[in-house]
């Protein structure tokens, strides 16, 4: 019986050799042997992976794929995991890894935070998600956003191919890029960054406003950090949050 996919799961496969075989390429380039993938479904992607690692651990929310997945591949160092991603417990992988996949749209962000979390981070992550998001993410001065900030507070960002939704099996409405996050330890506090997402609490707004501190107060540290009275939170770069976190909690220390 021929597997389907399920939309309410946002599944989409991908169909392109050459392209699954770039994702692989770049999630083995640091010559790690154990690779984590997330969402396998017809195991596409996996069929790659195996060629390139030394063992494989996918997770599959999907039963009947996750059934279905070793079957393919006899004989191979593949574990198959039957379980909802989000609920897996990533301080037990064994290290170092990396984390290859094509995940759902709707859960991108929560998929990559948990990676991102996780202690000890993956040594890499490689993941195709939706065009729009990944552009999000990668954002510089003057564009970010409370996504870009986060993620980068944790890791490099670099941008790999655009793949067009004809690639997929069946095409999704938009289309999708592959992400390489390389994981550091955080740039900024854990209250530099609860400042900035604060800051981001209405991103049209300026960032003045958004604080919701006495003109008084923030007129003066903006000048000493040289940050436009008229600066929105998009313009703030990991560097700015921190300094106006310090800023702030210094003026608050002086009271």
């Amino acid at each position: 019986m021929a597997l389907k996919n399920n939309k309410s799961l946002g599944q989409h496969w991908l169909k392109d050799r050459f392209i699954l075989d770039e994702i692989a390429d770049m999630a083995a380039e640091n010559t790690t042997e154990l690779c984590l993938e997330i969402g396998p479904g017809l195991g596409t992607l996996t069929s790659s992976l195996l060629k390139r690692f030394g063992k494989v651990i996918s997770v599959e929310y999907d039963k009947n794929l996750a059934s279905n997945l070793p079957k393919s591949f006899p004989g191979k160092n593949l574990e198959v995991i039957n379980a909802d991603f989000l609920n897996c417990d990533l301080d037990t992988m064994p290290t170092p890894y990396v984390v290859a996949g094509n995940i759902p749209y709707y859960i991108t962000s929560p998929i990559i935070t948990k990676l991102l979390n996780a202690d000890p981070a993956p040594e890499r992550i490689v993941l195709l998600i939706q065009k729009e998001v990944a552009m999000r993410i990668a954002a510089t001065d003057g564009n970010q956003t409370f996504l870009s900030i986060s993620v980068q507070n944790r890791a490099n960002v670099t941008l790999g191919p655009i793949v067009t939704k004809d690639l997929f099996t069946p095409p999704p409405k938009v289309d999708s890029q592959i992400i390489v996050l390389d994981p550091y330890a955080p740039k900024i506090s854990d209250a530099a960054l609860k400042l900035a997402k604060i800051g981001f609490s209405n991103p049209r707004k300026k960032l003045a406003k958004n604080l919701n501190l006495p003109k008084s107060e923030l007129v003066p540290i903006f000048s000493e950090l040289q940050i436009s009275p008229d600066a929105r939170p998009a313009d703030l770069s990991l560097e700015k949050w921190q300094n106006l976190q310090n800023a702030l909690a210094k003026n608050n220390h002086n009271r």
